[in-house]
């Protein structure tokens, strides 16, 4: 699997990861291992990010669209996701409103 693939599928930020990892495929074994017993640089991408754009979507609540939109079409940490949850502007109010009945028209 190349290491594109891998971080996409482990949902984290390719560019933020060891050399080691960005250079070497992997093959489906080493894969499935770093999913059940991640290595520490993993478990901190994870918990401060940087985080890809399909992560950085999620935890706001909102579209990766609604992310471009707005200029915010780049990796952001765990606190900088944080801060705009906390002091929300208004495009992320309107992206959160939307995306919420988005889902419970589909509902």
């Amino acid at each position: 699997m190349k290491p594109q693939t891998a971080a996409k599928k482990l949902g984290i930020y390719l560019s933020a990861t060891p050399e080691e990892f960005q250079a070497t495929a992997l093959t489906h074994e080493q894969f499935v291992e770093l999913q059940t017993n991640p290595p520490e640089w993993l478990a901190e991408l994870r918990r401060n990010g940087p985080h890809p754009r399909p992560v950085v979507a999620q935890k706001l609540g909102i579209t990766i669209a609604a992310l471009k939109r707005n200029d915010y079409d780049r990796p952001l940490t765990t606190a900088e996701i944080k801060a705009l949850l906390a002091d929300q502007p208004e495009w992320l109010r309107a992206a959160r409103t939307a995306m919420a009945e988005g889902r419970a028209e589909k509902s």
